[in-house]
């Protein structure tokens, strides 16, 4: 089993304004549901579940840290607000 990597796991101490977003920010959500897929299809990569070439595998790690990193600055944008 692999380690959790969603938004909550990730950033517990902006769970609150995680939800502030993805209810006020539509982009956010956007992203934020994105980030979910790719961790899942991630996840079921290294469970074997859904067999992935490791091409694809590395692929789909880049993209979920790429929009990890977006969505921390959008987080850290607005408690500087």
């Amino acid at each position: 089993m692999t380690d959790k990597h969603d938004l909550l796991h990730e950033f517990p101490e902006h769970r609150e304004r995680i939800h502030l977003l993805k209810t006020s920010n539509a982009h956010f959500a956007r992203l934020f549901a994105e980030y979910h897929e790719v961790d899942h299809a991630v996840r079921r990569m290294d469970d074997n579940t859904e067999p992935a070439c490791d091409e694809r595998m590395e692929e789909a790690k880049r993209r979920r840290l790429h929009l990890k990193d977006e969505l921390y600055a959008m987080i850290r944008a607005q408690a500087a607000e």
